[in-house]
């Protein structure tokens, strides 16, 4: 059966997402629900979907670089990129200077870049990039300057909607899909 949900995103939003090399993603808000939980030594704690990381690492494996940038520091962003064999950048000051070196790195332009945000740290990068996105629960004035806005809040599922759109736009949803059914 093919991958039919495709041809519910506007036509421009799959143009968008069928040009897109490096997928960037803000962590807080996005790929975690935006909850800080510290346990009483001051340990952070954050909790990330498993059905996102499925996402991000499929797009690794079909061709598409993924990268973590946060304005937050900290381990537990770098050990779930390092889980997900993706890159993570922390208490990074300048979403936009930051992502326009990943692209650089890997010769690519911004038209080439989507980005996932949820709060002020991201707007500047958002104007700039080929895909900018934000999860359904981002603040509002992130929510109006994006392309495209997903179903899911973010931390329950947003990045793997990210991650179909740009795999199917792609077309490697049936494959992938052959591959799971056998």
């Amino acid at each position: 059966m093919p991958y039919s949900h495709l041809n519910d995103y506007p036509a421009d939003i799959r143009e968008r997402a069928a040009r897109i090399r490096l997928a960037c993603f803000d962590v807080d808000g996005t790929l975690t629900d935006g909850r800080l939980t510290y346990d009483e030594s001051g340990r952070e704690s954050k909790s990330f979907h498993v059905q996102d990381g499925q996402g991000l690492a499929l797009l690794r494996k079909h061709g598409i670089a993924v990268h973590f940038v946060t304005a937050r520091g900290g381990a537990i962003a770098a050990h779930r990129a390092a889980e997900l064999g993706a890159s993570s950048h922390g208490d990074v000051k300048d979403k936009l200077v930051c992502v326009k070196q990943i692209a650089e790195s890997l010769s690519l332009t911004l038209d080439q870049v989507a980005f996932m945000g949820d709060d002020l740290a991201d707007l500047r990068i958002l104007p700039h990039v080929g895909l900018a996105v934000a999860p359904a629960n981002a603040h509002p004035w992130v929510r109006e300057r994006v392309h495209w806005r997903t179903h899911a809040r973010g931390g329950e599922g947003a990045a793997r909607e990210l991650c179909d759109l740009l795999l199917g736009a792609q077309g490697h949803a049936e494959a992938i899909l052959a591959g799971a059914l056998g």
